[in-house]
């Protein structure tokens, strides 16, 4: 039976997930990692005084500074990287109608 290919007993460390407001967004690139692959563009973020960096293919952002935002991240020593299409717009059900 294909049940997963995870292999042993080592369990996954949990995404860490982010949420606040987007105080600034820095836009590096376009980069061209290899031919055939599309232009990354790596933005810096600022979210509620953390500083995250966020890769993906798109020239523009779905989200606008002040937008209150959330995403999924890993913590590496190069920094706080979010997950490629985690980024978006909190909806606060309180104000949502």
């Amino acid at each position: 039976m294909a049940g997963g290919f995870r292999r042993g007993n080592r369990r996954r460390t949990p995404k860490l997930e982010g949420r606040g407001e987007l105080q600034s967004m820095e836009r590096e690139g376009p980069f061209k990692e290899w031919l055939g692959m599309p232009d990354l563009y790596r933005y810096h973020l600022v979210v509620d005084g953390e500083a995250y960096s966020y890769q993906t293919e798109d020239a523009e952002l779905p989200v606008q500074v002040g937008d209150r935002v959330v995403f999924r991240y890993k913590e590496t020593k190069a920094g706080n990287w979010v997950d490629r299409n985690s980024l978006g717009k909190a909806i606060d059900p309180s104000e949502y109608q």
